[in-house]
């Protein structure tokens, strides 16, 4: 197949587009390598896919809604897994402009060009973070997700809510994976275990919020990749069994369909910090702090759905995946 991957030179995308071309499809990268985080990593990642046959790349913000229109016209892609976004739970309130730009009006933009290219499915990141203020565990598909905690989390659940606008319309099949607490080497720079690693090695102090009692559903990069292979090439259908008098939030009637995509085994953040110290060698100095706004103290992901639909059963135990950054992360800065 053809594949449209937006956010080709992103931690999850990039791991994505080789597996894809590994496995013999063609692949258009897109990326705008924008300076959230450090360019020269989002290079870094991009170089490894650039000279292998099969792959091309296209550098263009999803909000250009022109550049958008003539790309999906110009490739003619079978289907399109969409992870450009504006991240970032903290972020989202310093700069919210930043992910109405990105991730409202770059998915509108993602929606279009499906809808008028004939894309045949269209799978997107979505996040753990629509669950806010939801505290039944594990998180599971089939549970209300009206009361978002940050403007990051309520963009990601507008997203669903336009995908299955699009999927009722245009009778265009979407699936939205919402992803827990992804890891592994080539991860970004703002997530826990990169900042954890590079200050421990520094023998630096690292914040750790909520005095680290936090719980989340730590996810290794390749689980996640397989987990979307998976559901990229199951098309969403419709339920026949939807009820609109008992609606169930995980399905519906067009064909959309939203999916949980964790370890189901979430642990707390001090063990988390405890094999980064394994793993380093290296003691850490922790400065215990709050909670933080819009944060959410536990996150744990009820992955039947998916078990059931396409197989997902992730493999690598978080003590493996672990050791497997750091190693990556001594080996990237030689140190």
């Amino acid at each position: 197949m053809r594949i449209l991957v937006t956010g080709a030179a992103g931690f999850i995308g990039s791991a994505l587009a080789a597996r894809l071309l590994d496995r013999g499809d063609t692949v258009v990268g897109l990326d705008d390598l924008n300076d959230y985080y450090d360019v020269n990593l989002k290079k870094a990642r991009l170089a490894g896919l650039l000279d292998r046959p099969g792959f091309s790349f296209e550098q263009l913000d999803v909000a250009d809604r022109e550049g958008m229109a003539g790309l999906f016209t110009r490739i003619g892609a079978d289907r399109v897994v969409h992870l450009a976004a504006q991240a970032g739970v903290r972020y989202s309130i310093e700069n919210p402009h930043a992910y109405v730009d990105s991730n409202l009006v770059g998915f509108t933009n993602i929606l279009e060009g499906c809808r008028h290219n004939d894309v045949g499915h269209l799978v997107y990141a979505s996040s753990s973070s629509v669950y806010g203020a939801n505290s039944e565990m594990p998180f599971s598909v089939h549970h209300n997700v009206d009361h978002p905690l940050s403007l990051y989390a309520a963009t990601k659940k507008a997203n669903e809510l336009m995908a299955h606008t699009y999927a009722s319309l245009y009778d265009l099949p979407t699936t939205g994976l919402r992803f827990f607490t992804v890891y592994g080497p080539w991860g970004r720079p703002d997530m826990a275990l990169f900042k954890f690693t590079r200050n421990i090695l520094k023998g630096e102090p690292i914040d750790v919020y909520n005095y680290g009692h936090h719980r989340r559903d730590f996810t290794y990069v390749d689980d996640i990749v397989e987990g979307v292979i998976r559901t990229l090439d199951h098309t969403a259908t419709v339920n026949p069994d939807w009820d609109s008098a008992a609606p169930d939030p995980g399905t519906s009637r067009a064909p959309w369909r939203v999916y949980n995509i964790g370890s189901h085994r979430p642990i707390e953040l001090l063990r988390y910090i405890e094999l980064i110290e394994q793993a380093t060698g290296r003691k850490a100095e922790l400065n215990l702090l709050p909670m933080q706004p819009g944060d959410v103290p536990d996150t744990y992901a009820d992955v039947e759905d998916l078990q059931a639909d396409v197989g997902y059963a992730p493999q690598t135990p978080v003590e493996e995946g672990v050791a497997r950054f750091v190693d990556w992360y001594r080996w990237y800065y030689d140190c």
